[in-house]
């Protein structure tokens, strides 16, 4: 019989009053892996965390690590290590002392011990490149600095798991890029079991062997990113999960020409994709769907092109490596599509009246039956 997952919570369910925050939310984690939490504000990711933790007490369900159940435990008895949004640094302790806090209890022992832990702070300081800077005060460094003592701190005392909530989420955009590598590099070096709760993408997508979506409590897909991207199982997902466009029509079957949707009414085009069964159920032929294309799934063509959508340009960003390009469609209701266009053509400048077609390029586009976005 295989093994159990390292970490394994099994329906596990979480009420605050009437409001359910987590509903029979199973998962497992592979021991040294690390699971990124995916999800918007009160998708219930920090409250999945404090369970974890320990902060909160499980409604219904189970927490088992390493095979024993510890939803019971309180947190000083689970040997995890988190490090907190804030850090939660000590400002009066010096990096070395704040380092040295879980260590407490032993460095009060004997002089072997304290020499131990002497040499375990030392250990975990180079661990986050910080050397040198055991005497300082946390005022007194920078706030990528801050986090990597805050590392350190919970990787001291050598924790079965460590649990990151929205480690970087302080930082200024240039400095969080160059922490999370850091952050990675040490997580990656120690090979602990991690979990980290995050509503940034590129840091999920980065730091994550997997990603796990949540979405009003419930864990809508858990996948390594590029599934999440390429082939997203619910309709959130699919709109959550990178740069997405919906467009809105009739689901029409293989035995008429498809899978795919038509567009803009009868006699408008039908375009291709791959029929998802989503919180509605499977599309059903002549039903309403929906059908969710990235944006270089898409390409601008010229007007009156056949299977292609006229609209205008109405907003064109350029990111240095490419271009997006904002369409308006010719339909009621005038929805947009984004499409990826070449940087510098030329093509597609705002308030050109333009065609938008599908791609031969980019993951094939997903079908939803309306209504599938819970």
């Amino acid at each position: 019989m295989p093994a159990e997952p390292f970490l394994v919570l099994d329906r596990l369910e979480k009420r605050f009053g009437d409001l359910p925050v987590i509903q029979r939310l199973s998962l497992s984690v592979a021991e040294g892996e690390v699971l990124a939490l995916l999800g918007p504000s009160g998708s219930g990711k920090t409250t999945l965390l404090r369970l974890l933790a320990g902060f909160e007490t499980p409604d219904a369900g189970s927490i088992r690590v390493g095979g024993a159940e510890v939803a019971h435990l309180p947190p000083a008895k689970r040997r995890f290590g988190m490090v907190f949004q804030h850090y939660a640094l000590f400002p009066h302790l010096t990096v070395g002392e704040n380092v040295a806090f879980g260590l407490a209890g032993r460095s009060r022992q004997g002089g072997r011990d304290r020499e131990a832990v002497a040499a375990r702070i030392a250990a975990m300081l180079r661990l986050v490149d910080l050397e040198g800077f055991e005497g300082r005060k946390p005022g007194e460094i920078s706030g990528g600095q801050q986090q990597r003592v805050a590392l350190a701190r919970a990787l001291a005392p050598a924790p079965r798991l460590l649990l990151l909530d929205e480690p970087l989420s302080n930082l200024d955009p240039a400095l969080r890029e160059r922490t999370r590598r850091e952050l990675k590099r040490t997580v990656r070096e120690v090979g602990i079991t991690t979990v980290l709760v995050t509503h940034e993408q590129e840091e999920a997508f980065d730091l994550g062997d997997r990603v796990a979506v949540l979405h009003q409590g419930r864990l809508d897909q858990v996948g390594m990113p590029e599934e999440l991207y390429a082939a997203p199982a619910t309709r959130f997902v699919a709109g959550f999960v990178g740069r997405a466009s919906a467009l809105p029509g009739t689901f029409v079957g293989a035995n008429e020409g498809g899978p795919g949707v038509r567009i803009g009414g009868a006699g408008g085009p039908v375009w291709g994709g791959e029929p998802v069964a989503g919180a509605e159920g499977q599309p059903e032929p002549g039903g309403p769907a929906e059908l969710v294309a990235r944006p270089e799934s898409l390409r601008l063509a010229a007007p009156g092109e056949p299977g292609a959508l006229a609209g205008r340009v109405i907003e064109r960003r350029f990111t240095g490596v490419v271009t997006y390009a904002t369409i308006r469609l010719e339909l009621q209701g005038g929805p947009e599509v984004e499409v990826l266009a070449a940087s510098g053509d030329g093509a597609g400048r705002e308030g050109d009246e333009v065609a938008v077609a599908p791609g031969v390029a980019g993951p094939r586009p997903r079908i939803f039956a309306a209504g599938s976005l819970r």
